[in-house]
């Protein structure tokens, strides 16, 4: 599986934007990837050192519309902190 199939996109919300500071980023990955492939994506990637990974998946919600309803897809999410000696993501150094 290449890099750029596990790493997604990354996760904008108000909680993500708290851990910028701290080198804590969030981002949408395949749902096969183990927290080694993670590492090892978002280091070939940004060109960054990894400390850990935290992965959890995300569940589908309800959605409705008249009678119908459904869920929408489950995802996985991995929160990934960096080294204390490691720079910063550029891409989230731009939205702080």
């Amino acid at each position: 599986m290449n890099s750029y199939d596990i790493i997604r996109r990354p996760i904008l919300t108000e909680k993500s934007y708290d851990g910028i500071p701290s080198k804590t980023y969030t981002f949408e990955v395949a749902k096969s990837a183990n927290k080694v492939e993670i590492k090892k994506a978002v280091e070939e990637i940004f060109g960054v050192k990894v400390d850990k990974v935290a992965t959890a998946i995300v569940k589908g919600k309800l959605k409705r519309q008249g009678r119908t309803q459904g869920y929408t897809s489950e995802w996985k999410k991995a929160t990934v902190t960096l080294k204390k000696d490691s720079k910063a993501i550029e891409f989230f150094e731009s939205l702080s």
